[in-house]
């Protein structure tokens, strides 16, 4: 599955649940990886990437980094400095949900 065909389709999941999110940054759009990252609307946030865990082989979302918005932001931009190919999708939720952990977004 292509990354942009991922962030499009958990975008419109997204939306069925009430929860606002946004393209931050396009990255390739065949084979980038994605950052997402979750703001609960009280000047912290909280950056998620995808990894391998590494007892099963399974793909996971795991926590980058969390922190005030502005350090994960300077994080976040650190990491597209190193890769230009990668997608960073914001998301604005006062509860945090970021629905990572759902069937189908593994």
């Amino acid at each position: 599955m292509t990354a942009d065909f991922w962030v499009r389709a958990y975008l419109r999941r997204l939306d069925g649940e009430g929860i606002t999110a946004f393209i931050a940054a396009r990255g390739d759009a065949t084979a980038g990886a994605v950052l997402v990252v979750v703001a609960t609307l009280d000047g912290a946030a909280r950056a998620y990437q995808r990894s391998f865990d590494l007892e099963s082989g399974a793909r996971i979302w795991m926590e980058l980094v969390s922190g005030s918005e502005a350090d994960v932001a300077a994080s976040v931009a650190a990491q597209r400095r190193m890769d230009p190919d990668l997608w960073v999708v914001e998301i604005e939720d006062r509860a945090g949900r970021h629905l990572l952990d759902a069937p189908g977004l593994e």
